[in-house]
């Protein structure tokens, strides 16, 4: 990729009580993606992630924002950051705008146009003055993204932002997190274990296992090209197989075939040319939860299913 990444992690490294959770972990973001960041329980996320806000300091490396060191331009760097940890947490007994008028207090150059600008971008104009003791948690989160992007961040991290809602609203904040990635161009870091919602969400996965960064992969990317066919009569079909010495196994009615989509019209051709009547033949495409569980040898991860 061309583009400048807004986020560099350059041997990201924590030691605590002699016992290395991170081990040099290397990883650039770039505007207007979303990168899931996945791993077993255990395995190094939320300590990550909390170098990254600057909650913890790194025992070696640095997280840099636009060019500017965590550790050396704390206040600029961070400035350009935007946060949201599971279920935000906001004033209940205030209505959505005032709690935004308060976040907006800390932050300079946000005045009440850029608050309205970001009620509309995540469509909460008719209940915004109502009170957040109103809000389903769906509209929580909403608003919680509304606060966190109040400042114009460069970088947004969310922390398992979907616990607790449902699909329709696993569904709208998917809708408004691509929206804004795209329109705004901010980068996305997504920290979940629902891999059936990263894959629809992220454009691409960052697998950490044991403190080490162990993937980085596009999520439509297919690791290996496999086509399923069904056709008959299966001994001419093996025979054809065979000749274009193509990998394959049997598998329920028909066969697996490790093969190149530009090898599929020549079988094709070559069955038809033998009268082989043909049924399927259909690429098959490896689930981000089936890669997943390859990478880390079935490692434990809370969820791998939306509610």
């Amino acid at each position: 990729m061309a583009q400048q990444p807004i986020v560099q992690l350059r041997n990201l490294t924590k030691i605590i009580r002699g016992k290395k959770l991170i081990d040099s972990l290397n990883l650039d973001l770039y505007a207007g993606q979303i990168t899931g960041f996945l791993g077993p329980n255990g395995a190094g996320k939320t300590t990550t992630i909390r170098m990254m806000t600057g909650l913890m300091h790194p025992t070696e490396g640095e997280v840099l924002i636009e060019g500017q060191s965590l550790k050396e331009h704390y206040e600029e760097a961070i400035s350009k950051i935007g946060v949201i940890v599971e279920n935000p947490e906001m004033y209940k007994y205030m209505s959505g705008y005032k709690n935004l008028l308060h976040f907006a207090r800390m932050h300079q150059h946000v005045n009440k146009e850029r608050i309205d600008e970001v009620v509309h971008q995540v469509g909460l104009e008719k209940r915004i003055h109502e009170k957040v003791s109103t809000y389903s948690l769906g509209m929580r989160q909403r608003l919680g993204l509304a606060q966190a992007l109040l400042h114009r961040p460069k970088f947004l991290i969310l922390d398992e932002p979907t616990n607790g809602l449902d699909p329709a609203g696993i569904r709208e904040f998917r809708t408004y997190l691509r929206k804004i990635a795209a329109e705004d161009g901010v980068s996305v870091f997504v920290s979940s274990h629902l891999l059936s919602e990263m894959e629809l969400m992220c454009d691409r996965i960052a697998i950490i296992q044991n403190g080490q960064l162990i993937d980085i992969r596009e999520v439509h990317d297919e690791v290996e090209t496999i086509y399923y066919v069904e056709a008959e009569p299966l001994a001419k079909v093996q025979e054809v197989i065979e000749k274009l010495q193509i990998e394959f196994m049997t598998k329920a009615k028909g066969l697996e075939l490790h093969i190149q989509k530009e090898q599929v019209p020549q079988l094709i051709s070559q069955l038809v040319a033998q009268q082989v009547n043909i049924f399927v033949v259909q690429p098959q495409q490896k689930t981000l939860e089936e890669q997943f569980l390859e990478m880390t040898g079935g490692g434990q991860i809370a969820e791998t299913h939306t509610k």
